[in-house]
């Protein structure tokens, strides 16, 4: 049974700083591309930012420069830094798994607000 639990959401004035977590189990974590998608309230799901199976990251041009995504296969953890936050940053984070077929996590709550 596949799990991904994020962890790390909360709410954050404008400028300041969170830091994801997303938690895999019942996958060979090493051989996956692990993500961070986003939803808004009224929006589409959208990409923020992927690290390959091969270390290669993507981002989407909104976060370059801002957010950060990192792994750790050895505790089959992805996490992502977000920086400088904006109030169109809020949204849902959702944690996602690619291996010719997705999972997902329930996702965790960003809230960027003075």
């Amino acid at each position: 049974q596949v799990q991904l639990v994020e962890s790390g959401g909360g709410l954050v004035q404008p400028g300041g700083s969170l830091r994801l977590s997303c938690t895999a189990s019942g996958i060979i974590f090493s051989l996956y591309d692990m993500g961070w998608y986003r939803q808004a309230p009224g929006k589409q799901r959208e990409l923020v930012a992927v690290m390959f199976s091969s270390g290669n990251t993507n981002y989407a041009d909104s976060v370059k420069g801002r957010f950060a995504i990192s792994r750790d296969n050895a505790k089959n953890m992805v996490f992502l830094q977000l920086n400088s936050l904006k109030p169109e940053d809020t949204a849902v984070y959702y944690c996602n798994a690619h291996r010719g077929f997705d999972y997902w996590g329930k996702g965790t709550l960003v809230t960027v607000s003075s």
